[in-house]
């Protein structure tokens, strides 16, 4: 007999008749009667008025009744709060049957019914729980701390379940440590500054140990703690990934991509010359090819992952082309997306056959399938030079089809072509000519008005052309408006005697009779450029374009590496990070890849590290603004609070670093402070960067011994400092990027406090207030100190000066160059940014004059692989005015000697993070070119400070 029956409605007062049927001796009866008030709770009737006869129920041995009534409680305890706490009884009882499921059963309700008054009730029960002899309770009371923390984290820390559910991840039973992980890392999420996974290689055998054992949900929550975890060294990493990899073959796709994610992420800790590093890569592609074959939902997600995993090494899946064949009953979603990865995989080696692919799919009757593969062939033409001609000719293969939405398409694609490879394919211009009159969509008919005016000079009949599309200007969509406006002052600027009356007519139009202020803006530039200098109008219009690279839509390469951290969760389906789409994200952490080896961010020094090879540079993407400053669209415009340092960065804050090693402090004996900070352990060469180190100057090895040795003897001849040089202002946000706010400035340091001099001018025709001011991570960890103190309205034409103090105390990300920063400026009109490059000499601090023993030694030291040689050309100063001027910007000479006419000068310098640089400056007399040699622990620096020399001697 079904369950149907107690969804049907008896005639008499329902409720009435349930509440006798609870009270009734009969247990059956009874049974029946809960099983009806579960039906119409079911169904969303109110019957929260039969609450204590329900809760009467519970005490009995029936199990299935107790899961009924469990049911019910779980429903209304939130209504209900002060009936609820007549169950706590049953629950403590329950919790101390002999029966593991009851107990395990009380446990698990015990956590879903979220009323205040009960947990503090339910915390002995738990307790025990937590410490049952069967796993099941257990396991089950592992999940009900994260959900009672939920309700009130306060009293699980109290109360020290926390630490009970640390001691769970050492359980016997798999499955206890798989939910101990995953209450823990629901907790930590919401927590994200807590360590309560305090992940250590004892903890993570426990948990590769367990993954064998567990069901496939744990295996997935095991997976995902690994993922959080940052190996010691190449070795522990690939000992991990060798533990891991048997997971790619479970039958659970949720399983796999969870693997995929942890070998992903550790893979780039493992050099590329390794032998595992190529087993690996081999080992991954066979999976990702299976999800492919399961049903289309599952293929999408699988999809957008292999999307990600393509980015950021296409060499996993290079050989599994035809996998990405479109099936002709593939959903149009699964079609998209295999062609977008079939573009990502398109090499020399296998264009022949996408080409064959994407010319079939032209011909299907799916439109935007179609429009998406014609666009596919212009994208393949870009990415692979020696298939450009076939691409051609196979787009005009299609034009010739005269369908009319593929000749729009293929006109837009050939367009970006023209720029990627110009003076090569302009034979095709008259076929395209032919179909002006087909085209009806407004990209393609820009794309082909923008063809006319750049070619103008190869067509006879251009000016018929472009005058065909002013007849019916107004009723033109703005994109098309602004081209034509363009291609026909192109059109002027190449054949000025017979196109006059066309370009007065399109320059009224766009001026006069139009209400677009975009249009009417470039209108009046081109009428100005135009009739006061044609020659400068020429320059500006007919200017050489940049090539277009097929990179264009590459994920920008940080957002990459955090959305590779989430493989196999949704916000690797929607290629966005968990902060953009999970609402009150304040536990969602940003997760960045570790450094790969060899790279400035590998986990052990480089003495003792493997001999690795600089990962390879991520692909050159043309970022569009919001990507190029980054971080700077999400940061908080109020003044920032100067309370301290923020906690280091994923492992890349760059102060507090010993870059000299220990093994000054013994040179030096106990007489004074150690140079860098805490002095254990080798010596941290990276300085914490997250990029390989950029390529240095070759090492010239610069004959200094013998010459060091004597430095003891030598008196110094230096005379006293001139003051420290600060570069002269420079426009920083021209008023034209700005809506009107100009700002230029320059950098210097004063007393020790590093400034940001700026002049803010107002150029708009209203006042400007509400100013501040934010700048992105940067290499050095500079950040305002105070806010930006522009206390009146700045009113239109007047301009104020502006002092920032900053301190050294930011978040750290390197820069390219090293001095690169960016900033944000806000007021009551935009948020504007722009980006500006500081002197390295402003991070010089006071106390770096090394002791000349120390000198020495550390010269010795470092390794002269981290030695650069330049030439400083035209300066005429002698050795000690370079000296005095120097020491203004806290470069000290340490001594000076002179062998064979040339003065030689040992200097010291030390940046705001603890970076040492020593050089060695050589002076001939009468001879106006100085060659300086720098060595340091963090090569990356030597290039900016040579061109800080040559700043401050020649100014």
């Amino acid at each position: 007999m079904t369950d149907s029956k107690y969804f049907t409605t008896t005639k008499k007062g329902e409720i009435f008749e349930l509440k006798a049927e609870l009270n009734s001796d009969k247990k059956e009866k009874k049974k029946e009667a809960v099983k009806k008030v579960i039906a119409s709770m079911t169904v969303g009737k109110d019957v929260s008025a039969l609450f204590p006869d329900v809760v009467n129920c519970m005490q009995t041995d029936n199990l299935e009744l107790k899961k009924l009534v469990y049911l019910y409680l779980m429903n209304y305890a939130k209504s209900q709060p002060d009936m609820a706490i007549m169950a706590v009884n049953t629950f403590v009882k329950d919790c101390e049957d002999p029966n593991p499921l009851i107990r395990a059963l009380a446990v698990r309700t015990m956590g879903c019914i979220r009323v205040d008054k009960i947990t503090e009730y339910l915390c002995e029960p738990l307790r025990k729980c937590l410490k049952d002899e069967d796993p099941y309770v257990r396991k089950t009371a592992a999940v009900c701390v994260a959900k009672l923390h939920d309700i009130n984290a306060q009293l699980v820390e109290d109360q020290g379940f926390l630490d009970t559910l640390k001691d769970l991840i050492s359980d016997s039973n798999p499955m206890v440590v798989a939910n101990a992980v995953a209450a823990l890392s629901e907790i930590a999420e919401s927590h994200p500054n807590s360590n309560l996974l305090d992940l250590n290689p004892q903890t993570i055998n426990k948990l590769l140990t367990a993954l064998n054992e567990c069901t496939e949900w744990g295996q997935i929550f095991i997976l995902d703690c690994l993922a959080n975890y940052t190996p010691r060294d190449d070795r522990e990493s690939q000992s991990i990934c060798e533990r891991v990899t048997p997971r790619l073959s479970h039958a659970n796709s949720a399983v796999v991509l969870s693997a995929v994610k942890v070998l992903m992420k550790f893979m780039e800790m493992l050099p590329k010359d390794l032998d595992y590093y190529g087993t690996l890569l081999k080992k991954l592609a066979p999976p990702l090819v299976t999800l492919l074959s399961a049903e289309p939902e599952l293929q999408y997600v699988a999809l957008r992952n292999i999307n990600l995993i393509v980015q950021r090494r296409p060499e996993i899946l290079k050989h599994e082309m035809k996998v990405f064949f479109v099936k002709y009953n593939d959903p149009i979603y699964v079609k998209l997306e295999k062609l977008d990865i079939m573009i990502r995989l398109a090499s020399q080696a296998n264009i022949a056959q996408v080409l064959a692919e994407l010319k079939e799919y032209a011909t299907e009757v799916d439109v935007d399938f179609v429009r998406k593969a014609v666009r596919a062939i212009g994208r393949c033409a870009i990415k692979v030079e020696q298939s450009a001609e076939r691409c051609v000719s196979t787009l005009l293969d299609l034009i010739q089809t005269k369908v009319n939405y593929v000749v729009q398409e293929a006109i837009v694609v050939i367009k970006d072509i023209f720029r990627k490879y110009p003076n090569k394919y302009e034979s095709v211009i008259a076929t395209l000519c032919e179909n002006l009159d087909s085209l009806d969509e407004p990209e393609a008919r820009a794309a082909m008005i923008w063809i006319v005016g750049e070619y103008a000079e190869r067509i006879d009949n251009a000016d018929e052309l472009l005058e065909s599309f002013l007849e019916g200007f107004h009723d033109e969509s703005t994109q098309v408006q602004l081209q034509l406006l363009t291609a026909i002052v192109k059109l002027f600027l190449k054949k000025p005697t017979e196109t006059q009356e066309l370009v007065q007519q399109v320059l009224s139009l766009a001026t006069q009779d139009s209400d677009n202020p975009d249009l009417r803006d470039r209108g009046y530039i081109y009428w100005r450029l135009l009739s006061t200098d044609p020659v400068a109008a020429k320059e500006v219009v007919l200017a050489e374009k940049p090539l277009i690279s097929e990179e264009t839509d590459l994920i920008e390469p940080t957002l990459l590496e955090e959305l590779i951290c989430h493989i196999g969760t949704l916000a690797s389906v929607y290629h966005k990070p968990p902060s953009a789409f999970v609402e009150g994200s304040r536990g969602v952490q940003h997760k960045r890849l570790p450094g790969s080896a060899g790279s400035g961010e590998s986990v052990e020094s480089p003495d003792t590290g493997s001999a690795a090879g600089v990962s390879e540079a991520p692909p050159a993407v043309i970022p569009s603004q919001g990507d190029l400053l980054g971080d700077l669209l999400n940061l908080d415009l109020t003044p920032p609070t100067t309370t301290g340092p923020p906690p280091p960065s994923s492992g890349m804050q760059m102060g507090a670093m010993d870059l000299l090693g220990g093994g000054l402090d013994s040179l030096m004996g106990d007489e004074s402070e150690p140079l860098g900070g805490d002095l254990g352990g080798s010596p941290a060469m990276g300085a914490g960067f997250s990029a390989p180190p950029a390529a240095m100057p070759a090492s010239f090895n610069a004959p200094v011994s013998g010459g060091l040795d004597d430095l003891f003897d030598l008196g110094g001849g230096v005379g006293m400092p001139m003051g420290a040089y600060s570069p002269p202002k420079t426009v920083w946000l021209p008023a034209m990027k700005a809506k009107g706010l100009e700002i230029s400035g320059t950098f210097a340091r004063r007393a020790g406090v590093i400034q940001m001099e700026m002049t803010l001018t107002n150029k708009a025709m209203s006042g400007m207030a509400d100013f501040a001011i934010q700048f992105n991570r940067n290499s050095f960890g500079l950040a305002p100190a105070g806010p930006l103190q522009i206390l009146t309205p700045l009113p239109p034409n007047q301009s104020i000066e502006a002092v920032l103090p900053l301190s050294t105390v930011g978040p750290v990300m390197k820069m390219e160059p090293l001095n690169n920063l960016q900033v944000a400026v806000k007021n009551n009109i935009d948020v504007f940014y722009f980006s500006c490059q500081y002197p390295i000499s402003m991070l010089f601090v006071e106390d770096g004059k090394m002791e000349r023993q120390v000198f020495l030694a550390t010269w010795k030291d470092i390794p002269n692989d981290n030695e650069s040689q330049f030439q400083i050309k035209d300066c005429h100063l002698n050795s000690d005015a370079a000296s005095n001027k120097l020491q203004g910007s806290n470069i000290f000479t340490i001594a000076k000697r002179t062998v064979e006419g040339q003065d030689m000068l040992y200097q010291s310098m030390k940046l705001t993070n603890g970076i040492w640089v020593l050089a060695e400056l050589r002076v001939q007399a009468g001879n106006p070119n100085y060659t300086i040699s720098l060595k340091c622990r963090a090569p990356e620096v030597s290039q900016c400070v040579f061109q800080n020399y040559e700043m401050v001697l020649k100014n």
